[in-house]
């Protein structure tokens, strides 16, 4: 059962070790533990719809009603944990095929509804946020859209309704011997359609390509028709429309079903555990292996403050302690290490040659390799991060993330300025953050950089977004001055939307809003994201 007022399985919670408990309390302060508002005093706080008579497919109740009302950003957590959550949508539909899909479209035009496409649930950045309206408000939820409908595999191709989860794609693909290889952190729950709608990108990125290199085509149903992106190889014909849709979050129409360009599983697909005696040691190879050709499926290196909250996280304490004095032995001191991953991936023989070239690469900015049992302990974690959220709020912590992408010679000053200007935001308060980075994504040019803060919850609701939002403006405005992007895979929605302007310009915003209102001139999908 999916828990609903938090991230995934209820029946799965992470608890943190003694260790860390002490660490979070000794450089943060004592925990402050929040009691939850119960489902039981939500429901019955979830006013009578605004909408009568809905089709068949529609659902009045206030249970759907409050599991989609909201996703999971900052704002969305405390809203469900402490109660404040005050805008349901008046119905929830549950389309099954493209038919019911068109008839809950014609109900939207016909009574001037308001629509927000729904998919796992799992957005950061409030797509979900439900907007203050005088007309009826419906989600519409894609989770009974989610069959394969067509695997070719001559042209590596393969048909999805929207609504798949991740996990679920690959359960397809597998049995025939291909993957998508698409494996954001939200993999289990998020969907084709939001990774397409959101511009998501995936941990192997790196070879598989985010989720713009893999969209090769598919239909939206817009309020003024179906827009169709047929499957070519390529094209010159005029702007690609496929790629204006990617990352519309939901203001185009509804993405019904996506063609994606699908890879054989690969021969070897290697995952290893590196060290690195600073972080500009680290930064450096990173650069290096980005540009050499290598058949690399990722590469993801850790600041010290993150590989230190990391190793203490893990527990295991015997095994932790003996890695440590090995590195120590090594030359590599415990306040400048900085802990990686490297993935090779491909034909035995490529990746074979390539490990032996990447290897000598490491070791030219002091690396050390640990092995793959250090990679593949993460690989069968890396879906359950998130479940700590749970378990930290519980705890009296809150968290939360943002990420951005910089060039490589913008990259050294980005960092730093955006952690400092988060732990200013909140000495306001008298308070700590503990702020880590690590990079996720490389690319040729540069990285991505993912940033995660934690800070002490207080018992006000007010209080506890007034913190949090000094310390997202701050930390936003130091990406802008870094010269990065407002977001690099979590998208727009709300938390981001103010800062989109210094990105895309006004021409650009315009652009945008042309776009918008030339295919929703009344506004009624998702209005008030991206722009107004």
């Amino acid at each position: 059962m999916r828990r609903w007022n938090g991230w995934g399985d209820e029946t799965r919670v992470i608890q943190p070790p003694a260790a860390a408990r002490a660490m979070l309390q000794e450089l943060l302060g004592p925990p402050r533990p929040q009691k939850s508002v119960s489902r039981e005093q939500f429901l019955a706080k979830v006013p009578e719809s605004r909408l009568e008579h809905p089709i068949a497919c529609i659902s009045l109740d206030a249970g759907p009603r409050l599991d989609h009302s909201h996703g999971q950003s900052f704002p969305d957590w405390v809203g469900m944990r402490m109660g404040s959550l005050a805008r349901f949508p008046d119905a929830v539909a549950f389309p099954e095929n493209q038919a019911q899909m068109e008839s809950v479209l014609e109900l939207v035009q016909a009574r001037d509804l308001v629509a927000i496409p729904y998919g796992g649930g799992t957005s950061v950045v409030g797509h979900l946020e439900v907007p203050e309206s005088q007309r009826p408000v419906v989600s519409v939820s894609l989770e009974r859209m989610r069959r394969m409908l067509e695997l070719d595999p001559v042209c590596r191709l393969a048909l999805f309704e929207a609504g798949i989860s991740g996990a679920e794609i690959e359960a397809a693909l597998r049995p025939g011997g291909f993957t998508l290889g698409h494996y954001p952190q939200s993999f289990e729950y998020s969907t084709l359609g939001g990774w397409v709608a959101t511009r998501s990108s995936g941990q192997q990125s790196l070879y598989y390509g985010r989720i713009e290199d893999l969209f090769a085509g598919g239909e939206v149903l817009t309020p003024q028709g179906y827009l169709q992106f047929p499957p070519f190889p390529a094209s010159a014909a005029g702007p690609d429309l496929r790629e204006l849709f990617l990352g519309s979050e939901g203001r185009m129409g509804i993405l019904t079903q996506a063609l994606v360009r699908i890879r054989p599983l690969p021969q070897r697909d290697e995952l290893y555990g590196v060290f690195f005696p600073n972080w500009e040691a680290a930064v450096a190879c990173s650069r290096e292996l980005a540009g050499a050709g290598l058949p690399l499926s990722m590469i993801r290196i850790s600041n010290p403050q993150e590989t230190a909250t990391s190793l203490t996280l893990a527990g295991h304490e015997r095994q932790i302690r003996l890695i440590k004095s090995y590195l120590g032995m090594r030359g590599l001191r415990e306040e400048n290490r900085c802990m990686g991953l490297v993935g090779l991936i491909g034909q035995e023989k490529i990746v074979r040659a390539g490990k032996a070239c990447a290897w000598r690469i490491l070791r030219g900015h002091g690396g050390i390799v640990l092995g793959r049992a250090f990679g593949n302990a993460w690989k069968r974690n890396r879906f359950l991060a998130p479940y700590l959220r749970n378990t930290l709020w519980e705890m009296g912590y809150g968290v939360d993330t943002l990420e951005t992408a910089l060039t490589w010679d913008k990259l050294a000053g980005g960092v730093g300025g955006i952690e400092q200007a988060i732990r200013e935001a909140l000495s306001l308060w008298g308070e700590r953050a503990l702020v880590f980075s690590h990079l996720s994504h490389v690319y040729t040019s540069g990285s991505s950089l993912y940033t995660t803060f934690l800070f002490r919850l207080v018992d006000s609701t007010r209080e506890v977004l007034e913190r949090w939002r000094a310390m997202k403006e701050a930390a936003s405005l130091a990406v802008l001055k870094a010269g990065g992007t407002i977001s690099h895979q979590h998208g727009v929605g709300m938390d981001h939307k103010r800062y989109l302007e210094a990105e895309k310009g006004k021409v650009g915003i315009g652009i945008l809003s042309g776009v918008f209102s030339g295919l929703d001139p009344q506004e009624r999908f998702n209005p008030g994201k991206l722009v107004n």
